[in-house]
């Protein structure tokens, strides 16, 4: 019972994310709202959104690793296994001057939430930080390329217009509800599923998260790119993965922790300070294995997508086989020394 409900789970969820996009770019184009707020705001978060109700659907169930995992899962699943599987069916031709800056906010990010999971820092006040700096940065972008003919401004024009918007307010408008319904009854029942999983087999929640719940809400972002690939608008695809990576740390991260505080160290004896994790006295529900594969991730992606002009097929073979990998060490496949005590 427990499979069918993931099953079921991730097809809501991936049926419910693209009702939610096209309906929701269907009701913003017949309100006349420019193609570059729909690429920077409605795509990247609609496309996050089946990650942003899981993780709240499982802190609300208490399940920390699935809600956390999730978020570090499906990043390293965007770049390794969407952008791997995009490049193998097709080179993805880049252009660095248009991705620079979203780059550098994602690198931040990536900082940020690594010093966030050693600090066990995931309070309301960091949620609050975290969405407020995703909303300056939004609007800063948005100000920056509304009046500029700038690379970066016509990725996002061309992100939005990836989206096809087919129906009318009212329609579109009922489109997006019934997408973001069946995103919660989605999430609902992955959630119960990955968990019953977990608990049945011995194996962590904060695996299952980076596994089996990450693949699947990274789906709609694996389709998205594929199309945008095949259609020869690679930068698209890589822009729509680094936008997407950056929505989850500042914007599911900072919904979660704003509404359900949590905290990622694993005790019997009471809470305990990030403080605790570093003298030895308490196990992080994150291991240092798991920042590493999220920290290596990201340099593929700065290495292969921005420093170069191409991702080319052996490059997305080589991404394809570091989330095998990945996979691998999860599950305890591969064998591998710590690095660290206690991670």
């Amino acid at each position: 019972m427990a499979y069918l409900f993931v099953l079921a789970g991730l097809a809501l969820l991936i049926f419910g994310g693209e009702g939610l996009v096209r309906g929701s770019v269907s009701v913003a184009r017949k309100l006349n709202i420019s193609e570059l707020v729909i690429g920077l705001t409605l795509v990247g978060c609609g496309t996050s959104m089946p990650e942003l109700v899981t993780s709240l659907k499982a802190i609300d169930a208490g399940a920390v690793g699935i809600s956390i995992g999730n978020v570090m899962g499906s990043n390293v699943a965007n770049i390794l296994l969407v952008l791997g599987t995009a490049a193998l069916i097709r080179p993805i031709l880049t252009n660095p001057r248009a991705l620079w800056r979203d780059a550098l906010m994602l690198v931040l990010a990536t900082a940020a939430l690594c010093a966030l999971i050693w600090f066990d820092a995931f309070t309301r006040l960091t949620g609050f930080l975290l969405l407020a700096v995703l909303i300056l940065y939004i609007a800063l972008s948005l100000l920056a390329d509304q009046n500029a003919d700038t690379p970066a401004a016509e990725m996002h024009v061309e992100e939005g217009g990836m989206v096809p918007s087919e129906f009318g307010i009212g329609v579109g408008l009922i489109i997006a509800i019934v997408g973001m319904v069946a995103i919660i009854f989605g999430a609902n029942l992955l959630v119960q599923g990955a968990v019953t999983i977990a608990r049945t087999f011995g194996i962590s929640e904060a695996v299952i998260g980076m596994s089996i719940v990450a693949i699947g809400t990274s789906l709609p972002e694996l389709a998205t790119s594929v199309v945008a690939s095949t259609r020869g608008k690679a930068d698209v695809a890589l822009g729509n993965v680094i936008g997407s990576n950056i929505f989850n740390i500042l914007g599911i991260l900072g919904v979660t922790a704003l509404v359900h505080p949590f905290s990622v160290i694993e005790n019997q004896a009471g809470n305990l300070s990030g403080e605790a994790m570093q003298t030895g006295t308490a196990t992080s529900i994150i291991s240092t294995g798991d920042i590493g594969a999220l920290v290596l991730s990201l340099f593929f992606l700065l290495l292969f997508g921005i420093t170069g002009r191409k991702i080319a097929r052996w490059e997305g073979a080589l991404l394809l086989a570091g989330y095998a990998l990945y996979m691998g060490l999860l599950f305890n496949l591969v064998p591998v020394p710590a690095i660290l005590p206690h991670g």
